[in-house]
């Protein structure tokens, strides 16, 4: 590699930098109350969604179980 190709990476980098520096700019920043809402939202759906989860993983488990220990007559 030489010197040439050396400062062309440095200057790609130094441009994407800036744009990611430009970006984040734009962003408009939730305020404390809005992002508390959001988090109890988000953590309402995951802890309902993980009941769901449980209680068919729960009921597929003993329906499996069922059906290996039948034995009919």
């Amino acid at each position: 590699m030489n010197r040439n190709d050396s400062k062309a990476k440095q200057s790609k980098l130094s441009v994407f930098w800036k744009g990611v520096k430009a970006e984040f700019k734009k962003i408009i920043w939730p305020d404390r109350d809005t992002l508390v809402k959001q988090l109890v939202a988000v953590l309402c759906v995951t802890v309902i969604a993980a009941i769901l989860i449980a209680v068919i993983d729960f009921g597929a488990q003993n329906l499996i179980e069922l059906l290996t220990t039948f034995k009919p007559n």
